[in-house]
């Protein structure tokens, strides 16, 4: 993610050089974030995925359930139902392959 800009345009990198500069010698603590990295293995994220998939079905079809009767035949509507008639049980059935004993 970058970092926001201060001013509208970007900092060149003898604005940035300088800035940087200005905040070490005031002694300003370095703050660095980092994403956690995904230490999961293709089959277990292949996994979650498909039960994320499994999950969202199960809530979209509770959401059309719950539709107003002047609703039935709306958009949202098939689109709600379009989504609830997919057959997730074939991505269910796949197992990945392990990866060279890594997984």
């Amino acid at each position: 993610m970058p970092c926001p800009s201060v001013n509208e345009e970007p900092m060149t990198g003898a604005e940035r050089q300088a800035r940087y500069r200005a905040a070490h010698a005031a002694g300003a603590p370095v703050i660095r974030v980092r994403r956690p990295l995904d230490h999961r293995g293709r089959a277990r994220r292949w996994t979650d995925h498909v039960t994320g998939f499994v999950e969202a079905q199960v809530e979209f079809a509770a959401w059309l359930d719950s539709l107003p009767d002047n609703l039935r035949d709306s958009s949202p509507a098939e689109a709600l139902q379009a989504i609830c008639d997919l057959d997730l049980s074939e991505l269910q059935a796949i197992v990945p392959p392990r990866g060279f004993g890594r997984d």
